[in-house]
């Protein structure tokens, strides 16, 4: 996938927009990479080492470019020690990207492929990267979600994904022109119901979830309501502070499919003490 720039004219943007939707409607086929192929213009440097510093890339990352036009983000990703691959539908753009790794002696840690990124496998990514028009973001959400491991770090430059809000979004000056970057971490699924019990209580949390936000009822073996007083999601990581009276609970978890194993405070009055902690999903 080709690259839209953020320098382009409104104007330019708007045309660009009409041509996809013209094209969508006429079009009796599901949409693909290839029929939203843009003109490809550069990434700005500095928004690059940007999306670079949110995600926190180091020598131990897997970072994925989709629409990688001529390689300079996996090539600044390897310059911090990470591999990586990026993802092109335009063969001169592929072998200008492995060009300019060579260049950059960076080429025996990255590589470039020709590829439609929705026929791509990018599962095993630590950190994806992208450049892409807004109904691709869209079109691309439910395969990030469901595709990628909890805790991957996903980076787009200037669109986000529509109701999936951005954990964090920075604006950087280039030449003069802000340039919008969205991040998100993947969520683990904690929808549904949990269970555990502690010293002689069953407790049972009911999540509702939607992408990252979470709310949570959580009752005792008495038909007890907790106080929720936060109910956070972040990759893997849940944490849950709940009250009822003076008794107190914080549990803090990592999500690792229909468990969650980690740790509980419990305070009551000025009693305090802490426990190890996991919850089984009904």
């Amino acid at each position: 996938m080709k690259k839209l720039t953020q320098g382009k004219s409104l104007l330019n943007y708007f045309f660009v927009v009409l041509l996809f939707l013209g094209f969508s409607i006429a079009s009796a086929s599901p949409i693909s990479a290839q029929d939203l192929d843009v003109p490809y213009v550069p990434t700005p440097d500095n928004v690059v080492e940007r999306m670079l510093d949110i995600t926190d890339v180091e020598s131990s990352d897997y970072v994925i470019d989709l629409g990688s036009g001529d390689g300079r983000i996996v090539i600044a990703a390897a310059k911090r020690g990470a591999s990586g691959h990026g993802i092109d539908l335009d063969p001169k753009r592929i072998a200008e990207a492995r060009e300019n790794a060579r260049n950059e002696g960076v080429d025996d840690q990255i590589m470039f492929m020709k590829g439609d990124i929705f026929d791509t496998d990018f599962s095993e990514a630590s950190v994806i990267t992208m450049y892409l028009l807004p109904s691709v973001n869209k079109k691309l959400r439910p395969e990030l979600i469901e595709k990628l491991q909890p805790g991957t770090r996903v980076v787009s430059h200037s669109f986000d994904m529509g109701s999936w809000k951005a954990d964090k979004k920075v604006v950087v000056i280039n030449d003069g022109r802000s340039h919008d970057i969205y991040y998100w971490v993947i969520p683990a699924q904690t929808e549904g119901t949990w269970s555990w019990s502690y010293n002689g209580t069953d407790f049972n949390m009911t999540v509702n979830q939607r992408f990252q936000e979470i709310s949570v009822k959580l009752t005792d073996n008495n038909n007890t309501f907790f106080d929720i007083h936060k109910a956070e999601l972040k990759g893997k990581r849940l944490t849950v502070r709940a009250s009822n009276g003076d008794q107190n609970y914080i549990f803090s978890g990592r999500v690792e499919g229909d468990k969650i194993y980690g740790m509980m405070q419990h305070h009551n009055g000025q009693k305090k003490n802490f426990s190890q902690w996991s919850a089984t999903k009904k």
